[in-house]
């Protein structure tokens, strides 16, 4: 049976005004799918590891994961909104799986082989993720990379093509690159910054890491000192995090990281984007390196807190 677009659906997709049918469609597809189907909120599984980190180094501590077909099944069985990976990973399951998880195909990425500035190939295109029946593209920009710009003229290309072809465009923005400490990658400013980059270059949906309670950039910290905005805690820089991106007029989600030892660490994050107004979370390690059981049971009650 097919749900009724609810009334918080409808006011999300009032925020894209500019977008036509297709587009429309498809985001409204992503936020009726799955375990939290017309809440608003979304949960996405990433599995763009293998290839960004190495496929024993992702996978070999549940080598299960290293069958594409696992990942589909356990967004499927989980509920996720949507299953987003590279071409590969994609094509291997694709048809199998046709119509039961919304898709997302993966247009660039990058290998941990290299330690120049980051800068991600183009490994897909709009054509093949019409081909594989996707929803959207996914496409990482690196703000602070001395490689930036190059990226966001592709993201820019790339976002028309997919929206005139009535795709949803979703980036990972993660700053990145010598210009940036370590921890400033994370810092609040920072992180507010990256997700304001991708919103206004054009994203409907925009993943940033969660960030700390740091500022980076040195004329960022006056303001921050003379306006005092809340952020000693978690769920108070996730707040500032949506205010920066459109007044949370864009859907902003927040990656899950590095594997947690315990469930409740992760959870405990997933409470904090909840209450600090964040659209959802796209989680990756934290699932598919634990157990199918375990993973799929830690991605339920990561859905059960946000509904």
């Amino acid at each position: 049976m097919t749900l009724a677009v609810t009334e918080r659906v409808k006011q999300i997709l009032s925020y894209y005004s500019s977008d036509n049918p297709g587009t429309l469609t498809n985001l409204a597809r992503l936020m009726m799918h799955g375990r939290l189907a017309g809440t608003g909120r979304m949960v996405i599984l990433p599995v763009d590891q293998g290839f960004e980190h190495g496929p024993y180094r992702s996978f070999g501590m549940n080598p299960d994961a290293m069958d594409p077909e696992y990942h589909f099944r356990l967004a499927i069985e989980s509920g996720c909104a949507a299953y987003a990976a590279p071409l590969g990973f994609l094509e291997a399951g694709a048809a199998k799986f046709a119509g039961q998880v919304p898709l997302i195909l993966k247009l660039n990425n990058s290998d941990s082989l290299s330690k120049l500035e980051p800068c991600s190939a183009l490994t897909g295109s709009v054509k093949e993720a019409l081909r594989l029946g996707c929803v959207g593209i996914g496409f990482t920009i690196y703000p602070g990379s001395s490689s930036r710009n190059e990226m966001y003229r592709q993201l820019r290309d790339l976002t028309e093509e997919a929206k005139a072809a009535g795709l949803v465009v979703v980036t990972w923005s993660y700053p990145r690159g010598t210009n940036l400490s370590k921890e400033g990658e994370t810092s609040l400013d920072v992180a507010a910054y990256a997700a304001h980059i991708a919103a206004q270059l054009g994203s409907h949906i925009i993943k940033v890491k969660l960030p700390k309670d740091r500022i980076e950039q040195a004329e960022a910290q006056k303001v921050y000192d003379a306006q005092k905005p809340a952020r000693a805690t978690l769920t108070e820089r996730v707040r500032h995090v949506v205010n920066c991106t459109f007044n949370g007029r864009r859907i902003i989600i927040f990656s899950g990281g590095e594997t947690k030892d315990s469930d409740e660490a992760v959870l405990e994050d997933i409470r904090a984007i909840r209450d600090g107004g964040g659209y959802g979370s796209i989680i990756g390690r934290n699932s598919f390196q634990r157990p199918f059981a375990q993973g799929k049971k830690l991605l339920e009650d990561i859905m059960d807190i946000y509904k």
